[in-house]
């Protein structure tokens, strides 16, 4: 098992997310330009409650918040983004490719690709034991 770069009390410490939307539990990972890092799916998210019963889907738009999430934890270790709010400003590209349901371990990596003042990209991939399951890329701008 991987050990823990940022466990979820360092993780409260660096971004303003909680119960139900924290969707980020360790990250495990830190590089020069990309943060990796996971989510543990249970069946008690109160997301799989309405989409769908009786057929429990994790909702494609939140794989792509909790890459954003893990994409503003990297951003908030830098001191230009420090005492920054990361807000979400686009995605592109986004495929969807399996199925995320409970039990899956959401493995998410993000690759920042340019930051340009209170702007960036990055891309990023959530994959399930290995395979794709979202891809796609992220604007984000920094309030």
């Amino acid at each position: 098992m991987n050990e823990a770069v940022l466990d979820i009390k360092k993780i409260w410490e660096t971004i303003p997310h909680r119960y139900p939307f924290l969707l980020v539990d360790r990250v495990t990972e830190f590089g020069e330009s990309y943060i990796v890092g996971y989510k543990n799916l249970s069946i008690n998210e109160p997301f799989f409650n309405g989409h769908f019963p009786g057929e429990p889907i994790m909702p494609g738009v939140l794989i792509c918040e909790a890459a954003a999430q893990l994409g503003a934890i990297f951003l908030k270790r830098h001191d230009n983004f420090k005492d920054k709010l990361i807000l979400f400003a686009g995605i592109d590209g986004v495929r969807f490719k399996r199925l995320v349901v409970p039990g899956d371990k959401l493995d998410l990596r993000v690759d920042v690709l340019k930051i340009k003042g209170r702007v960036g990209k990055a891309s990023f991939e959530a994959k399930v034991d290995g395979a794709l399951a979202t891809s796609g890329e992220i604007t984000f701008s920094a309030v």
